[in-house]
């Protein structure tokens, strides 16, 4: 369903507003006036996202709100905006997140504007990536994500935090270098097969391509997804960039951008080589359970709060492809469902750490104990969002981890065992946590409750805890459409011919919602 109006180029570019407000007040009043100009930008933002949430229609598995026109019409690359159940829920939780970390790092007082600058510029490239359809629109996205969060690494962090943001740095380019020769690679194989150019995902969807090339050009857009995740062997960057980054670039990256390398195997991968998909599906699963083992046990043992919740969220990641990769309906709506469960407890759980390590300079565990006496308030959120991270039933983690399971166990039952062992661990580890951080002697006392601003920043996450773990069909009646096409299309082989296309393969496929009307404008041209 093509817009009229351009609702999402809105949305994604609307945090440039506040990058005009920051840079215009950012001497104004020691930078206070430059934070609310960012945080004013952040509700325009989210305001925004609710047009977008009524304007989306339930029921259907088509995009909507389809925003394209050429780009570099020579070469098929086009400014190619789409919105279906995949991304809906990443935009709303995107936009609303933003706000709070906003508020959440207000008493960041050091170069505050640069700070609320990058903040901003890393919000508008992560909400271009969810929407963009255009394959070189969303590397383009992809890469402008790193810039800002680079500098937020290294100039807000602690003493180590320049080492850390140069080897995410070089593991992420690498990455991404690797998924651009692969989408290159694959629209040469598109234009020997239709005569023009094309970088429209959804033209994609319908090449057949010999699956020994199919499984190479997916092993390049595994490895880039699987860093950015990131997958067990691929995650030697992520521990010290939770140590070292400032609390603020944690939630960023576990509550947001981590969650691009699922949708981009769900958006890009899967669909476009769907026999390699197949081919090697046991062994990513597999590996998704390797993720889950080993993060949790290498988080039991962890002192240090920080990289306890970094192993903590390779483990979950693990869960997430664990379903996605089961290539049924259950394990898919599961894995994507997880996604933004683990955003909303995640970043929840990151941010009480934030308020809790600003009253103190250690991070171990060790320094902690007995603030149930002396912060209430911080930790009844602290046992809420960790009952929610293990996967409680009555709050959102429950329904998502189940699914997953069921879609595991329908692909070979030891799967879903061997996930069933990691619930039990993420609760031996989490509440080794809570034990250690709230119960026990006090080792000090000085330490003073959550304030009105902390709590505006908390509350929002834990109503969203709640509502999606009693009233789930909320989540379901956006998604289950998209879900169920995506599911089917990775499960039938492809049948539509390399010769023919555009004209042969649109006439086969117009019923399907994907590709009807999705004919390019260069073939239109034609």
């Amino acid at each position: 369903m093509t817009s009229t109006f351009p609702l999402l180029s809105l949305l994604v570019f609307s945090p440039l507003l506040g990058v005009l407000l920051v840079l215009t007040f950012r001497d104004a009043h020691q930078g206070r006036a430059a934070q609310w100009g960012a945080v004013t930008s952040s509700l325009v933002t989210a305001i925004l996202s609710l047009f977008v949430w009524t304007a989306f229609q339930e029921g259907t598995a088509g995009l909507q709100l389809v925003e394209r026109f050429t780009w570099i019409g020579s070469f098929g690359i086009d400014y190619f905006l789409g919105l279906d159940g995949l991304n809906l829920f990443f935009l709303v939780a995107t936009a609303w997140l933003q706000p709070l970390i906003l508020l959440a790092s207000w008493n960041m007082q050091e170069r505050a504007w640069q700070f609320n600058l990058h903040l901003l510029l890393l919000q508008c490239g992560v909400l271009g990536c969810f929407v963009a359809l255009d394959v070189i629109l969303f590397y383009v996205f992809f890469e402008l994500m790193l810039i800002p969060l680079y500098f937020l690494i290294g100039g807000w962090g602690r003493t180590q935090s320049l080492v850390a943001a140069n080897r995410f740095f070089i593991y992420t380019v690498w990455g991404s270098l690797l998924m651009l020769v692969s989408l290159i690679y694959t629209a040469v194989l598109f234009y020997q097969s239709a005569g023009y150019w094309s970088f429209q995902i959804t033209d994609w969807y319908q090449l057949e391509i010999p699956v020994a090339t199919q499984v190479w050009l997916f092993l390049g857009m595994f490895l880039a997804f699987a860093i950015k995740i990131p997958l067990f062997p691929f995650h030697g960057w992520l521990p010290s960039f939770h140590e070292q980054a400032p609390t603020i670039g944690s939630v960023e990256m576990a509550a947001i951008m981590m969650k691009l390398g699922p949708y981009g195997f769900l958006r890009f991968a899967l669909p476009t080589y769907p026999e390699a998909v197949a081919l090697l599906s046991d062994y990513l699963m597999v590996l998704s359970l390797v993720c889950i083992l080993y993060g949790g046990l290498v988080a039991i043992v962890q002192t240090n709060l920080k990289r306890l919740m970094a192993y903590s969220s390779i483990s979950h990641m693990g869960y997430i492809l664990l379903g996605v990769f089961a290539l049924n309906q259950q394990g898919m709506t599961g894995g994507l469902m997880q996604m933004v469960n683990y955003a909303i407890v995640t970043s929840a759980l990151f941010l009480c750490l934030g308020m809790l390590l600003h009253k103190s300079e250690s991070q171990e565990i060790g320094s902690f104990g007995g603030l149930l006496k002396t912060m209430p308030i911080f930790s009844g959120f602290f046992i809420l969002f960790s009952m929610g991270s293990i996967g409680l039933p009555g709050l959102n983690s429950f329904i998502g981890e189940v699914l997953t399971m069921i879609g595991a166990a329908k692909v070979n039952l030891w799967f879903g065992v061997f996930a069933a062992v990691g619930v039990l661990i993420a609760a031996i580890y989490m509440l080794w946590m809570v034990q250690r951080v709230l119960f026990g002697p006090a080792t000090k006392s000085h330490r003073s409750d959550l304030g009105l601003r902390e709590i505006v920043v908390l509350s929002p996450l834990a109503f969203l805890a709640v509502l999606l773990g009693v009233y789930p069909q909320l989540f379901f009646d956006k998604v289950e459409p998209t879900v169920s096409f995506y599911a089917q299309q990775i499960q039938v082989q492809p049948t539509l011919q390399t010769v023919g296309i555009p004209e042969k393969a649109l006439e086969n496929a117009e019923h399907l919602p994907y590709f009807a009307g999705s004919q390019s404008i260069h073939s239109a041209e034609r």
